[in-house]
């Protein structure tokens, strides 16, 4: 995904380069845009009148944005200086927030998340490809657990931070405190950025770029007309067909190019297993996690009478949880490999959902937040295994497309979980108002059931851990008998060199 470098600059050992101080600087800044807006649902839905189902488009958007650009950096980072691709994405980011801080409109509302959403999705990869680059491979390791424990904390930050500034004015008020630091990361960067290698010219498939989206937005956007009272279930399921045939197209697109091109997505990364469970267990945790993260405060806020503030601190603990616990996983992961931190990582998962299908009027905040930090920590002993699980099974001319499938994946995940949640809860309310159950009750039922459909949901992620490899060395031993339509030269499937844990 890099330019190609000529002379990296040289760089003291145990010394973070100042370029990769200023990208994670920025890449905080614009990640934490990612969750900021998701206690803020219930004000929203009462400033501007729209729904839940309407109300959480402003995460999911920003997601599937994410999931759609993704893909496309490799590419844009290969034409441009690093100086070039940061002032871009930065000054993409900045007028995102403008646009959402002065909209008139939901709609444009969503235009500005959706700008706001293309320039993070730059951050991150040029962030990595940086890295990658300019850190020796011996101080690495450490680099990157910090970047990591950086990169976490933001998103954990989000609900906490809009719930401080909501306690103070209205939602507009969220990007009116972003934009000038945003804007002072942007301008202080530029000043001290060099830029690390040359542009290269490259060609991307747009028919592919086109199919993905309309794909995955597609079947996003039908799931959540489920919910509508409005009789639009059945455009709703037209729309989802669609776009899973649309899916279709885009795999069939990828296998031609495969042949003759340069795909999108090599779908060769699938044929490793390891890889592709461990696909699969990150996709259904993020589905968890950011249906959690949008349940809790439309039950806390609408249901329990918390205010932002509270429910923003009421969740940290368990967001800051998840972030620092990073380097620790991998110390473990190193120690004792993979398998002792996903299976139990798994379970807790299971608990931790099934334990929020009891939610009632009157259950104990510290239960709440209990059950909230055993899902975080539960997560924060998934991921960073199962990451390195997963690249480190694949050879490494597959390593940046088995990268960019992941945080794809990932983002199209966490939006289809949003809008699946959402869904239930909105379907299962609105039956219940209509049989004559009060609005309250009703809602609460619709809660329950939305965490269940999660938990079940979640189970599945405990029969893929238990078929995950113990360490890497096993994945590639493992690995021998899979689907390799390119294996590397000189070499066995699986038998490359492996990525540490530290190194994720």
């Amino acid at each position: 995904m890099s330019a190609s470098i000529q002379e990296p600059p040289a760089v003291e050992a145990g010394r973070t380069p100042t370029v990769v101080r200023l990208l994670v600087l920025a890449t905080f800044v614009v990640i934490l845009n990612e969750t900021i807006m998701i206690n803020a649902i219930p004000r929203l839905m009462d400033s501007l009148r729209i729904t839940e189902q309407s109300a959480q488009w402003v995460s999911t958007a920003f997601m599937l944005t994410m999931a759609a650009v993704i893909p496309i950096t490799g590419w844009f980072l290969q034409r441009v200086t690093t100086r070039q691709a940061y002032a871009i994405a930065m000054g993409v980011f900045l007028a995102g927030t403008v646009v959402s801080a002065v909209t008139p409109s939901f709609e444009v509302l969503l235009l500005g998340r959706i700008v706001q959403a293309a320039g993070t999705a730059v951050m991150m990869p040029l962030l990595m490809t940086t890295l990658m680059t300019v850190v020796p491979e011996h101080d690495r390791g450490r680099v990157m657990g910090n970047v990591t424990l950086a990169m976490s904390v933001a998103p954990a930050l989000g609900p906490a931070v809009s719930g401080l500034v909501l306690q103070i004015g209205s939602w507009r008020l969220l990007f009116v405190v972003v934009l000038p630091i945003a804007a002072l990361v942007a301008l202080f960067g530029l000043r001290k950025l060099d830029n690390i290698g040359e542009p290269q010219v490259s060609a991307i498939d747009w028919l592919s770029v086109a199919v993905a989206a309309l794909g995955f937005g597609g079947l996003v956007y039908g799931l959540s007309l489920f919910g509508e009272s409005d009789g639009r279930v059945g455009l709703g399921v037209g729309i989802v067909i669609a776009g899973i045939a649309t899916i279709a197209v885009f795999v069939i697109r990828q296998l031609k190019l495969q042949r003759t091109g340069v795909p999108l997505m090599d779908l060769r990364t699938l044929g490793h297993r390891t890889y592709g469970l461990s696909l699969a267990l990150m996709s259904i945790g993020f589905l968890a996690m950011l249906g959690s993260m949008i349940l809790l405060p439309l039950y806390l806020q609408h249901l329990r009478g918390l205010s932002p503030l509270e429910t923003g601190l009421l969740v940290m603990p368990g967001g800051l949880a998840m972030g620092l616990l990073g380097p620790t996983v991998g110390k473990v992961f190193d120690r004792f490999g993979g398998r002792p931190l996903v299976l139990p990582g798994s379970i807790g998962m299971v608990l931790a959902l099934g334990g929020f299908t009891q939610v009632s009027m009157t259950m104990p905040y510290w239960q709440v937040l209990g059950l909230h930090a055993l899902l975080m920590v539960s997560l924060a002993a998934t991921f960073t295994p199962v990451f390195t699980l997963g690249m480190g099974a694949l050879p490494p001319h597959l390593y940046s497309h088995g990268s960019s499938m992941l945080g794809t994946f990932q983002q199209v995940a966490a939006a289809f979980g949003t809008a699946l949640v959402v869904t239930v809860m909105s379907a299962r309310t609105g039956h219940l108002v209509a049989d004559g159950v009060a609005a309250v009750p009703a809602q609460l039922n619709g809660t329950k059931l939305a965490f269940g459909v999660a938990a079940a949901l979640a189970l599945l992620t405990i029969v893929v851990a238990a078929k995950l490899p113990r360490r890497i060395a096993a994945a590639g031993a493992r690995n021998h008998g899979s689907a390799d339509a390119d294996p590397p030269a000189g070499g066995r499937p699986g038998q490359d060199e492996p990525v540490t844990a530290n190194e994720i």
